[in-house]
């Protein structure tokens, strides 16, 4: 069975009453099998994949896949079992190859970073489909597209089998390019294995996610791991910062280098945006490149990291073979990213603020959507900011410090608790703003409102008479979890309603509950994938 499964013959292998199987499958959750499917008993965080190898043989589970420590509760069910010391490492290129291998079929764009993965792969997306009239996909934070469909996403890169069907969906649909975001979780754990991205993009490291890479070392090197031939054929890395930097120095790929910013270490990068200036509420650029070339640009998007971001899709896609003005032409009319610096209209009531939305969730990303904010008009800036729970803890205080010495008022409240304790989270958050140095508190006012939906409110009300409100953290999700349970809540729809109420009452916004609270509703995979909206307790459950 090995052989047949294109898996190193010399592992081992515990024939069950058939020792040749079928398998027209894989899946690593024993709640998600199908008939035919092979089922990749795993370690997980809370207890091993091969607890629920019986649960897995009466949906139809064929064989099991798993660790020695697993072999002998595999063998309980009577399943052939395939054992290896590191199933996850033969799990990605298991799964392409039981899918037909579909990722060598199209053209692949990966991107990793910190922030600006989401905004990227968009920009890859609508270039490509927009003006490059491609059909093409998308996998990512905020949702998956297979062409003209669209999915809602679980995780920013899907579990390998996951992926592999996802890949192979849009081989069906006649897809001819993927833009990818790749998580350094992905990277660590493997979810990507089987597949050679022809052009990998790297955007900026900064802190995040230190709760699962325990250093900001550790982090680098997951992410490192794209710029390997393995993965990538040709990798476009942004220089402004040390990391970026870093990542050409130990790449062992061909390497392309773009630049934003004009010091002098950038001023040697490939590609260079050379001025910039407003119009609208995006960004026209210029970029120079190798042998003298100058390209027109226009961000479409708020900020100069949107400028970097645009600067990076046009690089990846002149490296993957497509005219520099064509792109750049695409780019232009790329469509906005849910939830990212996403403006939200009100009622047009007078004094109404600018109203934002965006996912910043780390220290610099917060930094830097206050910074763009500030100088895109004058008036009050007043951010709405959380944390979330069961991650990276250390970032909480380095957060709350960036939101005090951008804002002028900052409204700390509850993000995604989780199974934390809220008011420890917003402390912790708290601490960061008391700690700034230096720090005036006739300056920046500090306010903090547990429940979301109250603050913003507070916000709006802040912001009214032409400010700034900035709601951070959350983004386009759609649901709030507080100990376990995810209730639905879109920040958009919040602001939007506190925007559209404002006006009605003299001093208090309210809100009408309907879209904000009650208990979650029941969530399903699209029919003929693998994803599922609740954690599996066999596999480690991770947010990337």
């Amino acid at each position: 069975m090995a052989a047949a499964l294109g898996v190193d013959p010399g592992v081992r292998v515990r024939p069950g009453p058939s020792a040749s199987p079928l398998i027209t499958g894989v899946c690593l959750d024993s709640r998600a099998i199908r008939p035919g499917d092979l089922y990749a008993a795993l370690p997980g965080q809370r207890t091993h994949g091969a607890r629920f190898v019986s649960a897995a043989a009466e949906l139809g589970a064929v064989a099991v896949l798993t660790d020695p420590a697993g072999v002998e509760l595999a063998e309980a069910a009577g399943l052939p079992v395939l054992a290896v010391d590191d199933p996850r490492a033969v799990l990605g290129g298991l799964a392409a190859w039981l899918f037909g291998e579909p990722a060598r079929q199209m053209l692949m764009l990966a991107v990793t970073g910190t922030n600006g993965k989401t905004t990227t792969t968009f920009l890859l997306d609508g270039a490509l489909r927009g003006g490059g009239g491609r059909r093409s996909g998308l996998v990512g934070t905020v949702e998956t597209r297979i062409v003209d469909r669209r999915l809602p996403s679980v995780r920013t890169t899907p579990e390998a089998p996951d992926l592999q069907a996802l890949l192979a969906l849009m081989v069906a649909e006649r897809a001819d390019a993927c833009s990818m975001e790749v998580s350094s979780h992905a990277l660590a754990l493997g979810r990507v294995d089987g597949i050679q991205f022809d052009v990998a993009g790297f955007t900026n490291l900064s802190q995040d996610h230190l709760d699962f890479h325990s250093t900001m070392a550790e982090y680098f090197a997951a992410k490192a791991q794209l710029f390997t031939p393995d993965r990538a054929r040709i990798g476009v890395v942004c220089v402004d910062d040390e990391w970026g930097r870093r990542l050409v120095d130990s790449a062992t790929i061909p390497i392309v280098t773009v630049a934003t910013s004009l010091d002098a270490e950038s001023g040697l990068a490939d590609w260079r945006v050379t001025e910039r200036r407003p119009d609208g509420i995006g960004t026209r650029f210029t970029v120079q490149g190798p042998n003298g070339a100058v390209v027109a640009a226009r961000c479409p998007l708020p900020g100069d990291f949107n400028v970097a971001n645009t600067a990076l899709a046009l690089v990846m896609l002149v490296a993957a073979g497509i005219e520099a003005e064509a792109v750049a032409d695409w780019l232009a009319q790329a469509e906005p990213v849910p939830g990212r610096m996403e403006q939200i209209p009100g009622a047009g009531a007078t004094g109404e603020p600018l109203a934002i939305v965006d996912y910043a969730h780390t220290p610099d990303a917060v930094e830097a959507a206050l910074r763009t904010l500030r100088s895109a008009r004058p008036g009050r800036l007043v951010v709405v900011l959380g944390a979330g729970g069961d991650r990276d803890r250390a970032k909480r205080p380095l957060m709350g410090r960036a939101a005090a010495r951008e804002a002028d008022v900052v409204i700390v409240t509850d993000d995604n608790p989780r199974s934390e304790d809220p008011a420890a989270i917003r402390a912790a958050v708290l601490a960061g703003i008391d700690s700034s140095a230096p720090f005036d508190s006739s300056v920046t006012e500090v306010v903090e409102v547990a429940d979301r939906r109250a603050a913003v409110l507070e916000g709006v009300r802040r912001a009214w008479g032409g400010g700034i409100l900035l709601v951070a953290g959350k983004g386009h999700e759609r649901g709030q979890e507080i100990a376990g349970v995810v209730h639905p809540f879109d920040d958009r729809d919040v602001v939007r309603q506190a925007l559209e109420s404002f006006p009605a009452s003299s001093t208090e916004p309210t809100l009408s509950p309907e879209s904000t609270s009650g208990p979650e509703s029941t969530l399903r995979s699209e029919p003929g994938l693998r994803s599922e909206q609740a954690p599996s307790p066999e596999y480690p459950e991770v947010d990337t």
